[in-house]
C-alpha cells in the first residue's frame, strides 16, 4: 500500500526518455509514468558519443536489439577517442576502450611493457590494445567468440556515435509502448506541499496541474525542479574545467567513417569530430575569457572535414554538479544534475548510471532519507572521479603557446588527482577508487598520452627473465597486429550489418 504509483518526468531528450523507458520496463503496469515536454523548448541534442556502458543499458536493461538501435539512430562504432595536440602540438594518441595486453598474476600488462619501453625496446602503448590497433586502421569487429580464454580478442569493448535526437525518438516509442504517457506542454509553475516542501504538482501553460509522488527532473541546464523550485545549490568546478561555452554544427559525412571520436586541442579549448552514417557532428568547446564567440565559431567552421549543414548553435554552461542529486521527492538526471564537458563522452553514461542507481535505491512513499543520502554520496563520488580524469587532460600538458594552456598547466588541482599523478610518475601504479568509472587502462593511456612517463616500474617485473619478458610483451604486439589485419574495415562492417536508411 505504500508503493509509489505516480511518477512525473519533467523534460524529454535522451535523459528523460531513457528514464521513462527504464522505469516503465521495471516498475510494471501498476505505476503511472508521465513525461512532460514542450516542442517549443526542444532539447540540447549534441550528446552523440558514448562509452561501452550504453551497450549494457540498451541490450540487457531495455532489451533493445543492437542492429535496430544502430539503424534507427544512424550510429557508427566507437573504439575510443583520438587526442591530437594535447600534450604538445603534433602529439597524437588514442584512449581506447578495454584492456591493455593481458595481466600476469597480480601485475597489469603495462608494468612489463614499462621495463622494455624505458630501455627503448618496446613500441608505443597503443600497439598492445585491440582498440588502439584497430582504430587508426579503420577496422572494426565486435570480437571473436572462438578466441582462447583470456584472449584480448574475445570481447572487443566498443560504444557508438549516434544521433541523440533520433535516440530520444526511438526511446520515446519504446517507452510509450510500455505504458508511458507523454504530455505536451510548458511548465509555468510548481506547487509544493506546505508540510515538508515536497513537490506536489507542476502547472502547465494551459492551466492543467500534473501531480506525482516522485518527480524526475530532466529539464536540462535550468534544473526547473531541483534548482528552480527546491534551490538545491550547485558546486562550481569552472576553476578546474575552464571551458564554459561550445559551438556545435553538423557537416557532411566523409568517407571512410572512422571508428573513433576525434578531440583536437585548439588555442582556447578543443574541437570534437563525431562521425555518424548520415553526417558528422562537430563542436568547439572553449573558454570565453580566452577567445571571442565569433573567433571560436570561425575556428570551428575552418576545421570541418565537409560542408557545414547548418549554422553553428551555441551552448553555455558551468561545469560542476548539484549539491544534491536527490532532494525531497525530486531526482535530477542528465544536464539537470550537473555538467561535465563532453571530452570523454560521459554525459549519456552519467544519466544512465543515475537511472540504474535510482532503480537500485527506489523509494516507497515515505522517502526514507537513507536512500537519498546513499544516492547522493554515490552520485557525487562518480562525478568527482570523472572530474579528476577530465582535469588530467588539461593540466598534464607542456603547451605554452596560449594563455589558455598556460593557465591549465599551472592551475591548482584536486589533491586526489595530484596524488594519482605522483604515484604514476614514480613507477606506473594507479589504484582504482571503489566504483570509479574510469579503470586502470584509461588512466594509463591518458597519463602516457599526455606525457607523464614513469621513472620506473614495479619491482616484481625483474623476477621475469628478460627473454621471457620480451616474448611476453612483443608476443602480444605481434598477435594483435596479425589478428587486426584480417578484420573488415569499419565501413565494410556498417555496409554489411548496420546500414541505416537514408534520412
Amino acid at each position: 500500500m505504500d508503493r509509489i504509483n505516480n511518477i512525473t518526468i519533467v523534460g524529454g531528450g535522451s535523459a528523460g526518455w531513457m528514464a521513462a523507458a527504464a522505469l516503465a520496463t521495471y516498475l510494471g503496469k501498476g505505476t503511472a509514468i508521465r513525461l512532460i515536454e514542450s516542442e517549443e523548448i526542444g532539447i540540447v541534442g549534441v550528446g552523440e558519443a558514448s562509452v561501452p556502458h550504453i551497450r549494457m543499458f540498451n541490450g540487457q536493461w531495455l532489451g533493445i536489439d543492437e542492429a535496430e538501435f544502430v539503424k534507427r539512430t544512424q550510429a557508427t562504432a566507437k573504439l575510443g577517442i583520438q587526442f591530437n595536440d594535447w600534450g604538445r602540438i603534433g602529439d597524437s594518441y588514442i584512449h581506447g576502450f578495454g584492456a591493455i595486453g593481458r595481466s600476469l598474476g597480480p601485475l597489469p600488462f603495462h608494468q612489463f611493457w614499462l621495463k622494455l619501453h624505458l630501455a627503448g625496446r618496446a613500441g608505443p602503448i597503443g600497439a598492445y590494445s585491440p582498440q588502439t590497433v584497430m582504430a587508426p586502421q579503420g577496422r572494426f569487429a565486435p570480437g571473436d567468440r572462438n578466441a582462447p580464454p583470456n584472449s584480448p580478442l574475445g570481447d572487443i569493448a566498443y560504444a557508438y556515435h549516434f544521433d541523440a535526437t533520433l535516440y530520444a525518438r526511438f526511446l520515446r516509442e519504446l517507452a510509450e509502448e510500455r505504458g508511458v504517457r507523454r504530455i505536451e506542454g510548458k511548465i509555468v509553475g510548481v506547487k509544493r506541499r506546505a508540510a515538508d516542501g515536497f513537490i506536489e504538482s507542476v502547472m502547465l501553460e494551459n492551466g492543467e496541474a500534473v501531480g506525482g509522488e516522485l518527480f524526475i527532473d530532466c529539464s536540462g541546464f535550468r534544473g526547473l525542479l531541483i534548482e528552480g523550485a527546491l534551490e538545491t545549490g550547485y558546486e562550481d568546478w569552472s576553476h578546474w574545467l575552464p571551458c564554459d561555452r561550445a559551438w556545435a554544427v553538423p557537416s557532411e559525412s566523409t568517407a571512410p567513417i572512422t571508428p573513433y571520436t576525434r578531440a583536437s586541442a585548439q588555442a582556447a579549448g578543443w574541437q570534437w569530430r563525431i562521425p555518424l552514417q548520415h553526417r558528422t557532428g562537430n563542436g568547439y568547446v572553449y573558454a570565453s575569457r580566452h577567445i571571442s564567440d565569433d573567433e571560436a565559431a570561425a575556428t570551428l567552421l575552418a576545421n570541418l572535414d565537409g560542408r557545414a549543414l547548418a549554422d553553428p548553435r551555441q551552448l553555455r554552461f558551468t561545469t560542476g554538479m548539484r549539491k544534491k542529486f536527490w532532494n525531497k521527492n525530486v531526482v535530477a538526471l542528465g544536464l539537470a544534475s550537473g555538467f561535465l564537458e563532453p571530452l570523454e563522452s560521459t554525459s549519456i553514461y552519467l544519466a544512465q548510471s543515475g537511472i540504474t542507481r535510482l532503480l537500485a535505491l527506489f523509494p516507497r512513499r515515505d522517502f526514507d532519507p537513507l536512500l537519498a543520502d546513499r544516492y547522493n554520496r554515490e552520485s557525487a563520488f562518480e562525478y568527482e572521479r570523472v572530474r579528476d580524469f577530465l582535469i588530467l587532460h588539461y593540466h598534464a600538458t607542456e603547451r605554452d603557446d596560449s594563455p589558455f594552456w598556460n593557465a591549465c598547466r599551472s592551475m591548482d588541482i584536486p589533491d586526489s588527482l595530484r596524488e594519482a599523478i605522483a604515484l604514476f610518475r614514480s613507477d606506473g601504479r594507479y589504484f582504482r577508487h571503489g566504483e570509479d568509472f574510469f579503470a586502470l587502462p584509461s588512466w594509463v593511456q591518458v597519463m602516457l598520452g599526455q606525457g607523464i612517463l614513469p621513472r620506473g616500474y614495479h619491482p616484481i617485473v625483474d623476477e621475469m627473465p628478460e627473454e621471457k619478458l620480451v616474448e611476453y610483451v612483443e608476443g602480444m604486439r605481434n598477435t594483435l597486429a596479425q589478428a587486426v589485419s584480417t578484420m573488415p574495415s569499419h565501413q565494410e562492417w556498417i555496409a554489411r550489418y548496420w546500414k541505416a536508411a537514408a534520412p
